[in-house]
């Protein structure tokens, strides 16, 4: 009686490498395929695959320290036995935290390191998983903190030239003689150059009001590069110093600073967002140091702006929110700052030094420098201060922080100033600050800043003092008290979420205070989601004219309810909002919005309202679409005052070696996609990119210094196009552009059957290779039929099995236009 199946496994153990070698007898295939002899299975009796380059996750003692490309070699073991081995560099062992310079005897292999050089180190090759699975004795391990990524692994990219744009405007059509038409435009432009480790960046911005008044700023131009030793950033040119220690000051000249992204994520010790109200279809913009950094145009009703553009700097957001009437609400949102604790022996410093760069070209340049450092003490405790020097003044800064533990954190400081502000006499003061944070995890409370600052009346601000020359108004509000606090609360489960913000100052020049608060809760019943907030603006609100109303003081409430209607109409909800405001009355408002199209390309909103206080009726309706080449969105509405049409249009360029690319806009580190031929696919979490004609596309969803997977979506490949691998792992620095490279098989795919020899199927196993595609293979399988890829409409096929590939034939195809409207042709071809 003939064996069915014999399969032989042998286990050793060599140097702590675990080899096994199996044995298939070809019997069982040849009894289902009468005739046929010859079976070629030696392809899977190493390591049950043939050697080769695979993509893997590598694994040392179960933690995942890489993913990459590693090349296994067949190796036989001292009994005779196969098992597919690794093969690894000195320096990929060294990057992965192995301590190379413990076993010299790890070179002596050559280009494949020595594994057997550390005692008990051990390797598997698990397939199924495509894992690397390595066992190293901790002793020959270095101590590496969670999220830790090697700077060797670190890739500065591509040269390339930058730019991204935003383009918009607004037109207002004015009815009933109660208001006129008017328009506006506003642009802005953020090109770069990437060379090697050096980023050049600007960003300008353009607007022109009713009047046709045009007016250009740039808000900075610099260069930068990491200098990776240091853990910092290099920065000559236009940028803003630090406010951990001081107050950001907007500076022309150069900066060496910390960057504690170049830190793993466990030793790391914020930009806000801005929300508010409207009453009416209004515009909004946002201003920093003076600079406008942002507008938008917003429907009634809460709103919440997200995508601000980081400016590399800190300073409060000073925002304006202008009604269709002509009415203007004014608040700010602190850019708060944390407590500035560091993990024991972690140094954070700054040295900074030019002129200070003032949004008022009036303002006389000053020369100043300034040096701050934070260090980390054991126990908790953060010591930090810094100096700040300039003509026309002075200042010293000293503090401490503390980690509490479970009771959060804290820290307090003093500044000593000695200031000579225009037409002054000169003057000293103090301000004392006090900050805490804390993550409640047990509590629900997931972050919280709370502040409080004050001022004694000889006590100034270097800002203050030198936008006083050439400027008599930078000192009529000398702030005395500032607080401030933003929290978000989780209440429960089923109980929602609350949020809070709050600022409030006040002057010692006047009696006057400026306050902004906000309060708001959500929660979900069911798939019905809903919201309240509440805020508080005092010294806030100025009617057309510029003057002052109702005391300065405006309180508004609102809610909203948003209910989806997914069972009617997908990825559709139905909205409910009310607005209520103490000087302008109340606004309803229902309407509908959604996403459309493929990876919810499109986005949509429709409303309609009514208000009282003389509003009337109002209403609104807007679509973005985000594609291949950009983002573009345009939205109408109307109310009592008049009709209003908003625009814009944003994306990013990139310019490279393999040409130009248009793309979504683009972010502070971006990758480029490069799949020639892979035309129209989808990227993984960045709704409605594609690759575009060429096989190329930027994505911006990257955190520098880390790892970040970057995936097309295989349901969206054309059908004459297939990946040899559709996900890529990247490691940018700061800034770069880097390039994640696919290979695309473009061509048919075809499941052809191979005859040989009166008839009979080519042997199971059997490799087949295309003509002119030797780095391409393919297995036969049963009863000769192998899948094909990449295959042009005609060509040849090379086909050789046996243990020394002594058998081999050839195949002239041609497929036919008739076969090339299925999908997959399936096709018989005699193999001579």
């Amino acid at each position: 009686m003939k064996p069915v199946l014999l399969i032989a496994v042998v286990l050793g153990s060599v140097t702590g490498t675990a080899y096994a070698g199996e044995y298939f007898n070809p019997e069982l295939i040849e009894l289902d395929n009468p005739g046929m002899k010859g079976a070629d299975l030696s392809a899977f009796e190493s390591g049950s695959q043939l050697p080769g380059t695979y993509r893997v996750d590598v694994l040392i003692d179960g933690q995942v320290v890489d993913t990459r490309e590693i090349k296994f070699d067949a190796v036989k073991n001292a009994e005779g036995e196969t098992s597919l081995q690794p093969c690894l560099s000195v320096a990929l062992l060294k990057s992965w935290g192995v301590k190379t310079e413990l076993f010299p005897d790890l070179a002596s292999g050559g280009e494949c390191a020595k594994l057997s050089a550390i005692p008990q180190a051990s390797t598997a090759f698990i397939f199924s998983a495509q894992h690397l699975e390595m066992t190293i004795p901790q002793a020959a391990l270095s101590p590496q903190a969670r999220g830790y990524v090697p700077p060797e692994m670190w890739d500065e990219g591509i040269t390339a030239a930058l730019l991204n744009y935003s383009l918009s405007g607004s037109n207002i059509w004015g009815r009933d003689g109660n208001s006129s038409n008017a328009n506006s435009q506003y642009a802005n432009l953020r090109p770069g150059i990437n060379v090697g480790p050096w980023r050049i960046r600007n960003y300008s911005t353009w607007s022109r009001d009713s009047s046709g008044n045009d007016k250009w700023d740039t808000v900075y131009t610099y260069v930068q590069r990491a200098i990776v030793p240091l853990k910092a950033q290099l920065t000559t040119g236009d940028s803003t110093s630090p406010a951990d220690v001081f107050d950001s000051i907007p500076f022309r000249g150069a900066q060496l600073a910390s960057d504690d992204d170049m830190m793993p994520d466990s030793l790391k010790g914020y930009a806000p967002v801005v929300r508010g109200i409207a009453r009416t279809n209004a515009q909004v913009i946002i201003r920093q140091n003076g600079y406008q950094i942002y507008q938008s145009d917003v429907a009634p009703g809460a709103f919440e702006i997200t995508d601000i553009y980081p400016t590399g700097g800190a300073g409060d957001l000073d925002v304006t929110v202008k009604e269709s009437d002509g009415s203007e609400q004014h608040f700010s949102v602190a850019f708060a700052s944390l407590p500035v604790l560091q993990r024991e022996g972690r140094f954070k410093y700054a040295v900074t030094a030019g002129q200070y760069r003032s949004y008022s070209s009036d303002v006389d340049k000053t020369p100043f420098a300034q040096l701050t450092g934070i260090y980390g003490l054991p126990h908790g405790l953060t010591l930090y201060g810094g100096i700040q020097e300039s003509s026309k003044y002075r200042s010293l800064a000293a503090g401490i922080g503390k980690n509490m533990g479970d009771f959060g954190a804290f820290s307090t400081d003093v500044t000593q100033a000695w200031s000579t502000p225009q037409n002054l006499p000169g003057s000293s003061g103090q301000s004392w600050r006090i900050r805490y944070s804390k993550n409640f995890v047990e509590t629900g409370t997931n972050f919280a800043i709370a502040g409080y600052r004050y001022s004694t009346s000889g006590y100034y601000g270097m800002q203050e003092v030198l936008d006083s020359y050439s400027d008599s108004s930078a000192l009529q509000n000398r702030r005395r008290n500032r607080a401030e606090l933003t929290m978000s609360q989780n209440i429960g489960q089923s109980l929602g979420s609350l949020m809070l913000s709050a600022v409030r100052e006040d002057y010692w020049n006047s009696g006057k205070s400026t306050a902004s608060y906000s309060a708001g809760y959500n929660n979900a019943w069911g798939s019905v989601n809903y919201g309240i907030t509440y805020t508080y603006s005092k010294n806030g609100s100025t009617d057309g004219n510029g003057r002052s109303t109702r005391n300065d003081t405006d309180r508004q409430i609102a809610l909203n309810v948003s209910v989806p209607l997914e069972a009617f109409l997908p990825r559709t909800w139905a909205n409910y909002s009310m607005n209520a405001s103490r000087n302008n009355g109340t606004t309803h408002s229902v309407g509908l919005n959604g996403t459309a199209l493929e990876n919810n390309a499109l986005s949509w909103n429709v409303q309609q309202g009514y208000g009282t206080d003389s509003v009337g009726y109002t209403g609104n309706a807007s679509a973005d679409f985000k594609g291949t080449y950009g983002e573009v969105y345009g939205g109408y509405g109307y109310d009592k005052g008049g009709d209003r049409l908003n625009y814009g249009l944003q994306g990013g360029i990139v310019a490279h070696a393999d040409g130009v690319t248009f793309s979504q806009p683009l972010g502070e580190t971006n990758v480029l996609i490069k799949a020639p031929g892979a035309k129209g696919v989808s990227i993984q979490n960045q709704s409605g990119a594609k690759t575009d004609w060429r096989g190329y596309t930027a994505v911006s969803n990257l955190t520098p210094y880390r790892k970040n997977d970057v995936a097309l979506m295989t349901d969206t490949l054309p059908d004459d196009v297939e990946l040899e691998l559709t996900n890529k792992t990247v490691i940018p620095t700061r800034g770069a552009v880097v390039r994640a490279d696919y290979v695309a098989n473009v061509g048919m795919r075809v499941l052809m059957t191979l005859k040989y020899r009166n008839g009979q199927p080519v042997p199971f196993g059997a490799i087949a290779t295309i003509k002119g595609l030797s780095g391409n293979s393919f297995i036969v399988g049963d009863k000769g039929q192998v899948y094909l890829t990449g295959l042009s409409p005609n060509g040849t096929l090379w086909v050789k099995w046996g243990s020394d590939n002594s058998e081999q034939c050839q195949v002239n195809y041609a497929i036919t236009e008739k076969e090339r409207s299925n999908s997959i042709p399936d096709v018989v071809y005699d193999c001579r």
